[in-house]
């Protein structure tokens, strides 16, 4: 629903050179709506302009693009244009360029917040800028304005001071030129360099990056300890890194640079091939050291050690973790009995809101320590996933009493699980008391497959195998109707994990 006054913002910015000669005569209090509307319609040059003129000393996208009194859309929950981001940048770039000249010795804007703008990483749309090359973007903008500023304040020739005294030279002695840009990093081998040279001049730099969460991936050792160093010990809120292939001696090498960041409340090593089930004696040391720094990590509330070999050692690595975690990941683990037991009788178990164990065998003999683990989570947990885990309807007699105990739960991922349509249907109507729950991934029925899977099944042979779309297509209709005679509409459930965003534990 959009108002009057956002009906006329719209009105406004459909035309650019009428609206850039009104902005110097619209009150400051319309330049929130006039964003929304421009950034909405696309209006790259208006918003370029608003940027530029500014009247905060903040501009947050996260709130600016919200839902407010005069718009219910949500464009911050969407993948940001690509157009109108890079609109906004060379606003701010703008505004620094018009103080550093002269031209206006009132700099507002301090503050660019960038931090959660949606990128799933999965598929990458080219009208939307991705996080890698927002990093991109704003790294060498960083970089160059840092340039443009130290060859206008200490020229090194008269042939310089020429060149830039319409930037700087007219900038009183003492003036603190800059804008603070608050956002989250994605790095890989192809742009750590030029983000180490952006950290590395952005204290001195007009535009200075600030870090909230940083993901590296198919990152050196050495290239990922070069930029850890580099960021600020109090901002940092979540380190991943994977596909870094750095294997437990790796991890130790790097967890300690982690201690220095006392916010950190997330951290996720997924895909970097650890295997603790046959230790030598060295490497035993290795996991013990491991083990220790993760306990030195005293604001974590989030884990994840995804597609790493753990078979038994769960104790050994949580049991030193002083705080509860409230997301646990351990997606294709090897896991043993001994360690969903552990995980039940923690203090982990009663604080879970997010618990991924997909990938694991939770039939015989894990099927009884999983309901234990239910059970002592049922009373926080908001999201489960246990997609590939070769459950059967011959198992959900045993689950559901336990899973409909878990009474705030959200999503419920069970993707590539050898159910029937018979079993589906007594889990949609098992679940449908869970009022807070918002989205089931759910498989293809087993009965809709054109030849026999083979056993034990895999992702791959759900996948591979083919199987009767049209039949598909009834069985999604009836579970469609079983919701709707239920009153239960405000439920997604799914067949595809990739179009539907799950839970982020941060954002809970």
């Amino acid at each position: 629903m959009w108002t009057l006054v956002f009906l006329c913002a719209q009105k406004v910015v459909s035309d650019h050179a009428s609206t850039r000669r009104a902005l110097d005569f619209i009150p400051k209090e319309l330049y929130p709506v006039l964003f929304k509307a421009s950034f909405l319609d696309r209006k790259t040059l208006v918003l370029q302009d608003l940027v530029k003129r500014w009247p905060f000393p903040v501009l947050s996208l996260q709130k600016l693009l919200q839902s407010c009194k005069h718009s219910d859309h949500l464009q911050f929950k969407e993948k940001p244009s690509k157009l109108c981001v890079q609109a906004v940048i060379l606003g701010v770039l703008a505004s620094l360029h018009q103080v550093m000249a002269g031209e206006d010795r009132k700099q507002q804007l301090r503050v660019l917040n960038m931090v959660g703008l949606q990128d799933d990483c999965v598929e990458q749309d080219p009208e939307t800028m991705s996080l890698w090359s927002q990093t991109v973007t704003l790294s060498k903008a960083c970089v160059d304005m840092s340039q443009r500023y130290s060859e206008g304040v200490k020229p090194s020739s008269k042939r310089r001071k020429s060149a830039c005294s319409t930037s700087t030279a007219t900038l009183p002695p003492g003036s603190q030129v800059y804008v603070e840009v608050y956002m989250d990093f994605f790095v890989n081998s192809t742009s750590s360099t030029i983000l180490r040279e952006a950290l590395q001049v952005s204290s001195n730099s007009p535009l200075r990056l600030r870090c909230r969460d940083f993901r590296a991936e198919e990152l050196s050792i050495r290239s990922t300890l070069g930029l850890l160093e580099l960021l600020s010990p109090t901002s940092i809120r979540q380190v991943d890194l994977r596909f870094n292939n750095l294997g437990l001696p790796g991890l130790n090498v790097l967890l300690p640079y982690l201690t220095k960041f006392t916010a950190l409340l997330s951290l996720k090593l997924p895909y970097n091939n650890v295997d603790v089930r046959r230790l030598s004696v060295e490497m035993e040391a290795g996991l013990q050291n491991f083990a220790a720094q993760l306990g030195r990590l005293q604001s974590l509330k989030e884990l994840n050690l995804g597609s790493s070999r753990l078979s038994g050692r769960l104790r050994q690595l949580l049991g030193g973790l002083q705080n509860p975690l409230e997301s646990l990941e351990l997606a294709f683990c090897y896991l043993l009995p001994s360690d969903l037991t552990f995980l039940s009788q923690s203090l982990h178990a009663s604080s879970l809101k997010k618990l991924d164990l997909s990938g694991n065998n939770l039939c015989e003999p894990l099927l009884q320590p999983f309901q234990l683990l239910l059970h002592a989570a049922a009373g926080t947990l908001l999201h489960l996933d246990i997609m590939e885990c070769k459950l059967m309807d011959s198992h959900l007699g045993a689950l559901l009493p336990v899973l409909c105990r878990c009474s705030h739960l959200r999503y419920l991922g069970i993707f590539c699980n050898p159910l029937s349509t018979r079993g589906l249907k007594t889990l949609l109507q098992s679940t449908l008391p869970l009022s807070e729950l918002r989205l089931v991934i759910y498989p293809y029925p087993v009965d809709c497959y054109n030849e026999s899977l083979p056993w034990p099944t895999s992702s791959s042979s759900f996948l591979d195998s083919s199987f009767d779309q049209e039949k598909l297509a009834r069985i999604s209709a009836d579970l469609q109707q079983l919701l709707v005679q239920a009153q239960r509409t405000d439920v997604i459930w799914s067949t595809d994990m990739y179009r539907h965003k799950t839970l982020d534990y941060l954002s809970l």
